[in-house]
């Protein structure tokens, strides 16, 4: 059912393409996060709470890049959809998307057909960006501690 090899490929490329954005933005995200919050002449509580609340956007933003894939994959013939429900609309595939992001797993929703590659390799990247924040969060913090 699930062997064309040309939606197949485009569920690949659509992977590799969506998983480099994401890490190329969390990157740079802390890149420039990192050096905005050693200029910032504020507490160093507020620091913390400014560098959190950053994170959490750039992880928003990512499992917006993985929901939007998932959607625009969605629209191809064959490459496959949500069980769970009869129509699956972007904010669906946002719901799903933040639910293999942060490896919670599925629910009510899951994948079926090709896009389960997608889905898969999201919440092995969600965990790998969700951890390098973790140890972002606790270098930064253990600098401004030692500052202070």
């Amino acid at each position: 059912m699930y062997a064309d090899w040309g939606v197949n490929t485009l569920v690949v490329a659509a992977t590799l393409t969506v998983v480099s954005l994401c890490v190329l933005l969390h990157y740079e995200a802390l890149v420039w996060l990192s050096a905005r919050l050693r200029k910032l002449e504020i507490q160093r509580r507020r620091k913390v709470l400014y560098g959190v609340y950053a994170l959490l956007l750039i992880h928003v933003a990512e499992i917006w890049l993985f929901g939007l894939a998932l959607w625009l994959l969605m629209q191809v013939p064959g490459a496959g959809h949500l069980s769970g429900m009869g129509y699956s609309g972007l904010l669906d595939s946002i719901y799903l998307s933040a639910a293999s992001f942060t490896t919670v797993g599925f629910g009510d929703l899951a994948p079926i057909g090709p896009i389960r590659f997608l889905v898969g390799t999201e919440a092995l990247t969600g965990f790998v960006l969700i951890t390098w924040s973790a140890s972002f969060t606790f270098i930064e913090m253990e600098t401004f501690w030692r500052r202070g």
